[in-house]
Formats: C-alpha cells, structure tokens, sequence
C-alpha cells in the first residue's frame, strides 16, 4: 500500500495488489539487482542491534489490508530466520492519526503480548470491522482481550512508548518508506512489494541482503 494511496483508501478504498514475475534483467542476473529489485540508501539509518547480529525491520500499519495479508507469510518467515537476523515490527504513520496504532503495538510490545494478540488487532480492523483508530476504543478492545485496561492504558502513554512512536517515524524517513508493508535490511537496505513486484519476492530479496551483509558487502 503506497503512502500516496491513503487518502484514496480513507475516500473510496483501495485496489488489489497484483503479483507480479520477475524482470527480465533481474532473471538474467540470477539474482536481485539494485535498483530494480532493493534500493541501497544513500545515507545508512541508525541500527539498534548487538554487533554480529543483522536487523530486518518489517514496516506496517494495522490498517493496510496488504499488512493484513501478508502478517501470517511474515510470521513464518520469521521463525525460520536465520539466528544472526534480528526481526522487529516498525509501524508506521504517514499521516498524525496513525499514532495511536503504533502505541497500540508498542504498549503491546512493553507487556509481552504480541505474540498473543498482534495477529488479532489485525482480525479485529479487517475481519471484524474495528477500526482502532482512538486510544478509547484501543483500550475497550484491550480489555475485551482479558488485558487489564488500566495497566494498558499506562503503557500507552508512557514516556517510553512516546519515544518508540519517534524512533519508528525517524526509521520511517531514514528508510525513505513509501509503501507498506516493506522491509529495511541492517540500515542499509530497503525493498517492498512494488519494487520486487511482490511480497512474497521481497522476502526473498530480503534473504539475499541478508546474506550479502553477512559477507561484509
């Protein structure tokens, strides 16, 4: 989902993404290109990962309904990443009323839950028809989760969720994201369904990245 798609989305929804081959030059490479497939960034962005380890940041927004279908791909991909990668969820917010998603994720993250309920605040804005779109409606959905409200409420507006709410909107620009869902690879990388013309291609752009910082390329 393209950052200039959202107001098209707010106002008459949005088309379905289509999948699509490779390109001929980067098949007659054998292998993802530069330019056609990730873009290298011209100015690296900051890295918050031990030395020896390689950090792959996913880009999302609860609401993009691309994010929604790729989530379960992503998790599996996930869990069969190699030990070295560092994985970390990044959401995003291209206009100001995204912010009180990504506190969702991050007081979620604060508390350990989400792995239990990530996947679910995606069920509840696409299947059952939430928007979680106020803090107030976050946290009636919260406590429905078995989440005591309170405690949630807390860390939704904590000093510390508000400065991973800044972090994601500096990794956000430092990536030059346009679209989600899409990956940054060890602050140096970036690639998306539009670039690699699917998601599923971007992953695996993303597994040669990963390989090639591993080489110290």
């Amino acid at each position: 989902m393209q950052r200039r798609e959202f107001s098209q989305h707010i106002a008459s929804g949005l088309l379905a993404s289509t999948g699509l081959g490779l390109g001929a030059a980067a098949q007659a490479q054998g292998g993802p290109l530069p330019g056609t497939d990730y873009y290298k960034l011209d100015k690296p962005a900051p890295v918050d990962t031990p030395a020896g380890k390689i950090e792959l940041l996913e880009f999302f927004w609860y609401s993009c309904p691309h994010c929604n279908s790729f989530e379960p791909t992503f998790e599996a991909w996930s869990k069969r990443a190699p030990k070295d990668v560092v994985i970390k969820r990044m959401p995003v917010a291209f206009r100001p009323d995204f912010e009180p998603q990504q506190r969702l994720y991050f007081a979620l993250d604060a508390m350990g839950l989400v792995d239990k309920l990530h996947a679910k605040v995606f069920y509840a804005v696409h299947v059952e028809r939430n928007r979680l779109a106020t803090p107030e409606a976050i946290f009636d959905w919260v406590a429905k989760q078995g989440v005591d409200k309170a405690k949630f409420a807390d860390q939704f507006n904590a000093f510390s969720v508000a400065g991973k709410v800044k972090r994601a909107v500096q990794l956000q620009e430092a990536y030059r994201v346009e679209g989600v869902p899409s990956l940054g690879v060890a602050g140096r990388f970036y690639t998306d369904g539009s670039i690699a013309k699917s998601m599923d291609r971007a992953l695996q752009v993303a597994d040669f990245l990963i390989g090639e910082v591993r080489k110290g390329r």
